[in-house]
This record gives structure tokens, C-alpha cells and sequence, in this order.
């Protein structure tokens, strides 16, 4: 009991001799939380909600004293003009750092080899103009049927055996752009000038009539237009009617017009004969009676030859004749530039 007593006094005793003192060891305690701060770098402050200046990327501002340390920077929100390749703006700063350049929608006239169109600015950059876009051309045939060794050229004993037969056609097209007979008087695949002028002409031995062929981006060059024909019977059915599975022994002649700008070069190949001529001129021969064979010719280095200058349109003339039973393969592949036309049907 005594000593409860006792431990109850001297508690009181203590606090009445301390007491007096308070305020001076407040006054002693704001210097010593200072002298802390100060030893251990951290920056500290003693009157609540005090302020002070600062500043960041956006500017000036300040800093609030919050529970014995400086808040963070308070910066208005500051903005300021720009600019980019679609024109002026404005930027906001905000906690410090820029925002990107914000620059409205602009749109401007823009012109495409087949017309003009609309451009528009996004994010600093123009985008595609929205004119008209060149596409690959219709391509059409005119197709001659057959009948077995009527005449004799065409038939499943043709003439002559297996291979090619250079030299049936002259080197220049005749006056209404179909191939002339060369043999003197015949080649080892045909039988003279009258059976010839047969081929792309209509005569009592044929029927005719006109075909649609596929042209567009090459499966394997998107940069080429290709007409790829593995199995070309275009008249299966139809005219004479088939001979077996197909209806084989047939012409067919297409004409289409290509703007020249160089570097190119074009590629053909037929099972049987095929000639393609540019400008009127021989460029590819692959007469007589065989399997699939290819040719390409470089217009650059034929350009004397075949009398083209760069930036000029000329004609290509494709013919081809399926004279023996089997197969019969036509491909024709060429640069897409050169042949894809506006809307119009018009080159660019």
C-alpha cells in the first residue's frame, strides 16, 4: 500500500516540476527536428501549410508544408504552341512533362496518275491520297476453232514431229497486225502460206468467237500482272466441240497497250507455238509443235530493235495455236506499271 502510494507521488511530483517547462522544451525540440532533418537529407518543415516556390518542366509553382515535409511541386497546367509536318498546334504540360504535339485533321488536294484526290494529316503525318487507283485491264481474245487436219497444220499426226520451229512468222506484223507466213514455201511444222493465213483469219475451216482471260497481280510477284493458264481451253464445249476430253486445235490472238518506262522485261510460254510482239516487232518466238517452253525479252536491250523510247505506249500482240492434242498452256507474265489502266481504260 505504501508503495503505491509513494509511485503516485512521485509520478505527480515529477509532472508538477516539469511542467513549468514545457514551452521551453517545445522551443529546444522544433531545432532538434530540423537538426535531424538536416542530418539525414530529408527535407522537413515546421509550420503547416506553409508555402514555398518551385518548379518543373511546366513551370513555376509550389510546395505546401504537410505534416513536418514539402508536398510535391503544384504546377498549373501551362500550354504552349507547336507545330509539325501537318501544321500548327498546341501542347499541354501537365505533372511535369510535355504532352505530343497536338495538331488538328488537315486535308489537302493530292493527284494520282489516273486523277486527284483527297490526303489527310493525322498524327504528324500524311497519309495515302484518296484518288483513283490504276487497276489491271480487261483482256480479251479472239479464239479460231479447229477441226483434225482441217488444215493439215493442226491434227494429232501434225507435220513435222515435236520442237520448236523458229522462223514460221516475219519479224514485223502485216497490215492489219496478224502474223505473215515466212516458210519458203513451208517449215517443218506447217504446210505453206494458204493453211497459214487460216490461223487468225476466219475461213471455211474455222469458227470464231471471243474469250475473257484472267490478268492480275502475279500469285508470286504482286508487282507483275499475269495471265497464267497451266490448262488453256478456252472453247471446251463450244464451236466445233471437244475432241475427247478438250476441244483441242484452236488460234487465239490478243492485242493490249503497255506505257514503256524501262527495266522491264516480259515473259511468255506456251505448249505449242506462241510469237508476242511489241511495237508490231517479233520480240518472243516460240513457233511449233512442243511441250511448254518459255521466252522473256528485255525491252531495254531490244530497244533499238523493236524502235521504243522510255515514257512512250506501244502494243503487245500475243498468238498462240494449240495444233496437237494433250496439253495446251498459255502464260503470259509482264510488269504490272506498265499495263494497269485508270477507270477511263486509259494508261496512267
Amino acid at each position: 500500500m505504501r508503495s503505491e502510494v509513494w509511485t503516485t507521488w512521485s509520478t505527480r511530483m515529477v509532472f508538477a516540476r516539469t511542467a513549468p517547462h514545457a514551452r521551453w522544451l517545445g522551443g529546444l525540440l522544433a531545432p532538434l527536428v530540423i537538426a535531424c532533418g538536416a542530418r539525414t537529407a530529408l527535407d522537413v518543415c515546421t509550420e503547416p501549410g506553409a508555402l514555398r516556390s518551385c518548379q518543373n518542366a511546366c513551370g513555376p509553382g509550389a510546395e505546401t508544408c504537410t505534416g513536418g515535409s514539402w508536398g510535391t511541386c503544384e504546377v498549373p497546367t501551362a500550354t504552349r504552341s507547336c507545330g509539325n509536318d501537318c501544321g500548327m498546334g498546341t501542347q499541354t504540360c501537365a505533372d511535369g512533362t510535355w504532352s505530343v504535339c497536338a495538331v488538328p485533321e488537315v486535308m489537302r488536294t493530292c493527284v494520282l496518275p489516273c486523277g486527284p484526290g483527297q490526303q489527310t494529316c493525322v498524327d504528324g503525318g500524311w497519309g495515302g491520297c484518296s484518288g483513283p487507283e490504276a487497276g489491271p485491264p480487261v483482256l480479251s481474245a479472239q479464239v479460231w476453232d479447229f477441226q483434225d487436219m482441217q488444215p493439215p497444220d493442226f491434227g494429232s499426226s501434225t507435220s513435222g514431229g515435236v520442237g520448236l520451229d523458229l522462223g514460221i512468222v516475219e519479224p514485223t506484223l502485216g497490215p492489219d497486225d496478224t502474223p505473215v507466213y515466212a516458210g519458203n514455201p513451208t517449215t517443218p511444222s506447217t504446210n505453206g502460206s494458204a493453211d497459214f493465213a487460216q490461223w487468225f483469219h476466219g475461213a471455211a475451216d474455222n469458227l470464231t468467237t471471243t474469250i475473257s482471260l484472267p490478268f492480275g497481280p502475279a500469285p508470286s510477284d504482286p508487282s507483275a500482272y499475269a495471265s497464267l493458264n497451266p490448262e488453256f481451253f478456252p472453247v471446251d464445249n463450244r464451236l466445233f466441240g471437244n475432241e475427247g476430253p478438250h476441244n483441242y486445235y484452236f488460234t487465239a490472238a490478243l492485242v493490249v497497250s503497255f506505257r514503256y518506262h524501262g527495266g522491264e522485261t516480259f515473259h511468255l510460254t506456251s505448249d505449242d507455238d506462241s510469237w508476242l510482239f511489241i511495237n508490231r516487232k517479233l520480240a518472243v518466238d516460240l513457233g511449233g509443235v512442243h511441250q511448254a517452253m518459255a521466252g522473256s525479252v528485255d525491252l531495254d536491250s531490244q530497244r533499238e530493235a523493236l524502235g521504243i523510247a522510255v515514257g512512250q505506249t506501244y502494243p503487245m500482240h500475243v498468238f498462240y495455236a494449240d495444233r496437237h492434242p494433250i496439253a495446251a498452256v498459255l502464260d503470259i507474265q509482264v510488269p504490272a506499271a506498265d499495263f494497269a489502266v485508270c477507270s477511263d481504260g486509259g494508261l496512267p
